[in-house]
């Protein structure tokens, strides 16, 4: 089971954009799949925040710390059964490995963010049937990265997806799946991660899947307003590889 999940995030200039994501799909990541313990890998571009229907406006705090990279329109996803091996060898040192033209090519990474995470809990959604067989997220996905806000608010943030967020997206249309997470490398120490079929049934019915329950859609606010969310989180990204 893909229990860990390495995500990077980033930005590229426009040009010399394509060249590298050719290079990316067509090179760099069929040669990283074969890496030993990794499951999958996919590759996911975030749409513009004018065709996301969110029902957050407003009431989401981004962190406003200079050191804390801002890269999120590129979103690299690589899973293993644990994190064993995305630390052995670490980040740092695979990328010791490689050769100079793929250190050039990853060079071109702007506002670059990454993290190792590992799963606290997930659900099947009830499209769950359109997930690959080799696991590989599905074609949309919605992923935030965040810290709650004080330690004691720990337990209510674990609370409200084990009782309400999780049970939530099982039975909402359009999900395959969704998976908490907790880092075990990053800023964030949270992490979420859902898989759609489309962006279309996404926005049709994620924003309003609380609303025949007021009194946990207000659960909802009091939690949501107390994160601090990495640069651009949450963000909804359609996968670019494997091609959908």
């Amino acid at each position: 089971m893909d229990r860990s999940i390495w995500a990077t995030w980033y930005n590229l200039e426009e040009e010399g954009k394509q060249e590298y994501l050719d290079w990316l799909h067509e090179v760099h990541l069929p040669e990283a799949k074969k890496r030993d313990g990794y499951l999958w890998v996919a590759h996911y571009q975030s749409q513009e925040k004018k065709n996301i229907l969110n029902n957050v406006e407003g009431r989401l705090g981004h962190t406003n710390d200079p050191s804390v990279p801002n890269g999120d329109r590129y979103i690299l996803l690589f899973g293993a059964e644990t994190t064993k091996p995305f630390f052995h060898p670490t980040p740092a040192e695979l990328k010791e490995t490689f050769s100079t033209e793929t250190k050039k090519m990853l060079s071109r990474r702007i506002g670059e963010r990454s993290g190792i995470y590992v799963e606290e809990d997930r659900v099947n959604g009830p499209n769950v049937s359109q997930r690959s067989s080799d696991l590989t997220p599905g074609p949309w996905i919605q992923m935030g990265s965040f810290n709650s806000g004080k330690v004691e608010d720990e337990d209510e943030l674990g609370a409200w997806y084990a009782q309400w967020r999780l049970p939530c997206m099982e039975t909402l249309e359009g999900c395959i799946g969704c998976r908490k997470l907790v880092s075990a490398s990053s800023w964030a120490k949270h992490s979420v991660l859902y898989e759609f079929v489309s962006l279309e049934l996404r926005n049709k019915y994620f924003p309003i899947h609380e609303k025949h329950d007021p009194v946990r859609e207000e659960w909802t606010d009091v939690v949501v307003r107390k994160l601090v969310h990495a640069p651009g989180s949450p963000n909804v990204a359609k996968r670019l590889y494997p091609p959908i």
